[in-house]
């Protein structure tokens, strides 16, 4: 792994002293400066120069160079040097390796550049780095040129080794390897504090070790203490920063206030997120094993202390030493205060209002006086504006506000009481179910809320008959739940949901009176209504399946309740997602429930009808794809209703796309409609001739022999579901007519009838010529292989490809997926998503690939019924 080889600068051709000099390189941190050349009136644009010893030598995997804002070089040209002496190379001797390009100076002149190499593993002890020319731009009027921190990656070579990895360093394979530590990346050690980087570097030793100890709830608390320091880190690097800037401009008070800032809010930190409980010095902590309240999420970062703060702090400490004569006593009071950093605001003004309090005594809380910005504060604008005291509470001066600094309110509140009106509204909850009850349904505290539904849940599972009675339980449960299910936090709504159902479905059946039940459904109905229609899917999912739910419920169910509120007309004010909502509710309840010509019920075809007419012209288009459903369903019970609610059939009308498609499926319908009036007409005529045929048989008739040419054809047709592939056609040869002799008696005639229905869709034929008609041609369960014209059951055919076909030699069996696959595109089949193994229970449809679930040997039937896309013979219902 590599890590940061650590160097020292033995050479620059140029550097601008005092402030800049080049052995700011040496280290990393954001107080950094780094490398700067001196101001060039003459714009000379002659290399500038940089040599760095290594302190040992060193495996070099990587370089990193992070350039200044806007005196940025065009080009980094790097040379590596091995050296056993200690002295500098000459520059003969030096190895070059690569180079690095920079881009201009951003628009803003804020932003660095961050450039890594990947170089092949060399051994060096020497790096030289060869600056040209800088880029021009407003704010580099003298042609200088600077480096903000430079950074190698390797790893420190042993004595033993040092000949082996030169020799292996001759190489010119660069391979990437990954760092030790984190905190060794420039991008990391740059802006964060140098003290927090060696604390995360503990850490993550720490995380590491107890990965491989399967301590992983404490692998997580240091992952998150290590994101959080990294925060802290920082920011802590922009107080550093301050401090260096306000030495160099020697103001020292300012330079002592960050100094103390610092310490503050590291101690603050430390506390909130236990660092010396992480660090386990004493040895193993089980506590870290255990979730803690701290680490339940991601710990939330105390504010730090302002400037203003500390001032104010060193001030009334020094105060305080002056007025009391127990010096020692008095500063480990107040050190103890000034370590109690605030969590909000509020305990920000408390800390400072108790110190003004004890050092004015003429001030009291009772006058609303309080003191404003220390006048002797230092002023300086290096520190962060978001940092300043709030004026809202700088200048407050109520009694009110003073009252809150002296009595802070707790960080936890207790369980609210409720007051005179909540007492009323719910008065039978209480008398139900008891007042904790019912104070938890009214708690601030979304927990208080999920713990009261779910003791409601247990009471309703509860199989002992309720103290109260059933009906005025059911009544106080609805009065809860109505409060419950107009909650915004969703956990709570979806535990209402949860506790809905098992009010309807497990408590309410066949022990709640039917008018106890509709105003329960009557009080609930209108806010799942609502909630049915917000902009959340998962909220108004959740509530459309409630309603549906409730509505399953026989007690509801009997009494129409639901479906009367779901099939009222949606017009073009209605809200799309509360349309939309009801409209598939109410497709829901027609397909599960049926159409009643009920008027009361809701789900009559005149109700159904106007509903439909309204959704078809709701501008929203899924509305109108579900309303178009609703309306083909009714059409096929009351075909006249529909026709006499729409506009006329005629060219016009039809000239509107959604009309048009309309009027199709209504055509659709309506032959198929015939074809069923035909089909029975048919059997009716059948009957018919059977009774002709059996009272000619009463008056003696007799009846000859069937011919054999009939009796052939009925056992070719006669065929199982599990026979082999049949034997049809071949070459597109037309089918043969098999004429029946007359004279037949009843038996041979009721015979030949039987015989002429489809083994596989009970089509009836009425002749030999027909049957097979429909078998080569018509029949959905059966196709035509193109390879040798035979007609095949779907089921059998790749045993048909594999064995019975013309061209079997040319297929073979996937052994994957057992399918018939030709030879040359066996490979390119092995790759495609349908090539899998197929579990028990579960075939493949020859022809479309699909999935077909055998469950009673009727997988392929279903199959076909619903529509295979690739069968070109579509089946008649």
């Amino acid at each position: 792994m590599a890590k940061k080889i650590p160097f020292s600068c033995v050479f620059a051709s140029d550097e601008d002293l005092p402030t800049y000099p080049a052995s700011e390189l040496n280290s990393h941190g954001p107080h950094i400066f780094g490398w700067r050349s001196k101001p060039d009136p003459s714009l000379d644009k002659s290399p500038k120069e940089i040599v760095l010893k290594f302190h040992y030598p060193a495996k070099i995997y990587k370089i990193q160079v992070l350039a200044h804002q806007y005196l940025i070089p065009e080009r980094i040209d790097l040379f590596i040097n091995y050296s056993s002496k200690s002295a500098t190379p000459s520059s003969q001797t030096f190895e070059y390796i690569g180079f690095i390009s920079l881009s201009q100076a951003s628009e803003n002149f804020q932003s660095r550049e961050l450039q890594s190499i990947s170089i092949p593993e060399k051994v060096a002890t020497h790096l030289k780095l060869r600056m040209g020319g800088a880029y021009s731009n407003k704010l580099n009027p003298h042609n200088q040129l600077a480096l903000l921190a430079v950074n190698v990656l390797g790893e420190e070579c042993q004595a033993n080794d040092l000949n082996h990895l030169r020799i292996k360093s001759s190489s010119d394979e660069s391979t990437e390897i990954g760092l030790s530590s984190i905190t060794d990346d420039l991008s990391y050690c740059m802006y964060v504090e140098e003290s927090i980087v060696d604390i995360v570097k503990k850490l993550e030793q720490l995380k590491h070790r107890a990965v491989e100890d399967e301590r992983f709830e404490y692998a997580r608390k240091l992952k998150l203490c290590m994101n959080c320091l990294r925060t802290v880190g920082e920011r802590l690097g922009r107080y550093a920063l301050s401090k260096r800037l306000s030495v160099l401009k020697e103001d020292f008070n300012t330079a002592r206030l960050r100094k103390e800032q610092m310490e503050l809010y590291k101690k603050v930190v430390f506390e909130k997120l236990e660092i010396d409980k992480l660090f386990e010095s004493d040895g193993l902590l089980v506590e870290n094993d255990i979730c803690s309240e701290t680490y339940a999420a991601k710990p939330q970062l105390p504010p730090a202390p302002t400037l203003v703060e500390v001032a104010k702090y060193l001030e009334n400490l020094k105060a305080n030493e002056a007025s009391n004569g127990d010096t020692a006593g008095k500063s480990s009071t107040q050190q103890d205060k000034l370590h109690e950093v605030p969590q909000s605001p509020q305990f920000r003004c408390k800390s400072n209002c108790d110190q003004i309090s004890k050092s004015s005594p003429r001030s009291s809380p009772n006058t609303g006086s309080l003191r404003r910005r220390n006048k002797s504060a230092p002023r300086n604008t290096n520190y962060d504006h978001d940092e300043r005291e709030i004026p809202t509470l700088r200048h407050s001066h109520t009694n009110e506000f003073l009252r809150e600094c002296h009595h802070p309110e707790p960080e936890t509140r207790g369980r609210s009481k409720l007051n005179d009106r909540e007492k009323r509204q719910a008065s039978i909850p209480i008398l139900v179910f008891g007042i904790d009850i019912v104070e938890l349904f009214y708690s601030r505290q979304f927990q208080d809320r999920e713990e009261a539904l779910l003791q409601l849940r247990e009471i309703l599972k509860n199989p002992e008959k309720p103290e109260f009675g059933y009906n005025k339980t059911t009544r106080g449960a609805t009065i809860l739940l109505h409060r419950a299910i107009r909650d915004a936090v969703f956990s709570v709504f979806s535990a209402a949901a949860e506790t809905i159902r098992c009010l309807f479905c497990e408590f309410i059946p066949e022990k709640v009176s039917n008018s106890e039940v509709a105003r329960c459904v009557d009080k609930l109905l209108p806010e799942l209504l609502s909630k049915s229609g917000d902009a959340s899917p998962r909220v108004h999912n959740l509530a459309q399946h409630t309603i549906l739910v409730i509505a399953t419920c026989n007690e509801v169910k009997i009494q129409h309740l639901v479906a009367p509120s779901l099939s009222r007309p949606v017009t073009n004010g209605t809200h799309p997602r509360l349309a939309l909502s009801r409209m598939q509710m109410l497709e829901q309840l027609v397909l599960s429930q049926g159409i009643n010509n009920e008027k009361q019920s809701g789900l009559s075809p005149r109700l159904l009808s106007e509903c439909g007419i309204q959704g078809i012209q709701h501008s929203h288009e899924p509305v109108r794809k579900v309303a178009e459903r609703i309306l083909l369903a009714v059409y096929k019970v009351n075909p006249r209703l529909i026709r006499k609610q729409l506009p006329p059939d005629d060219e016009i009308t039809r000239r509107n796309l959604l009309y048009r498609q309309l009027f199709a499926e209504f055509d659709k319908i309506d032959m198929q409609r015939k074809r069923e009036i035909l089909a029975e007409q048919k059997v009716n005529t059948i009957e018919f001739s059977i009774n002709e045929c059996s009272s000619s048989e009463t008056s003696g008739e007799t009846s000859r022999p069937k011919s054999s040419n009939v009796t052939e054809s009925i056992k070719m047709l006669r065929i199982n579901d599990r026979a082999s592939p049949i034997p049809f056609r071949r070459n597109n040869q037309q089918p043969q007519i098999y004429k029946s002799k007359s004279g037949q008696s009843i038996k041979d005639f009721a015979k030949r009838q039987e015989t002429f229905k489809c083994t596989f869709c009970d089509t009836i034929a009425f002749s030999n010529h027909e049957l097979d008609f429909h078998y080569w041609k018509i029949c959905p369960y059966l196709t035509k292989c193109e390879n040798c014209k035979d007609i095949v059951k779907i089921s059998d055919f790749n045993n048909h490809l594999l064995s019975e076909c013309e061209r079997t030699k040319d297929f073979v069996k996937c052994d994957v997926c057992h399918d018939a696959i030709l030879v040359r595109e066996l490979e390119q089949h092995k790759k495609e998503p349908h090539c899998r193994v197929l579990t028990s229970g579960i075939a493949k449809c020859p022809l479309c690939r699909e999935n077909i679930y055998l469950p009673d040997d009727g997988g392929y039937e279903r199959h076909i019924s619903i529509g295979c896309p690739q069968q070109k013979r579509k089946i008649i219902k």
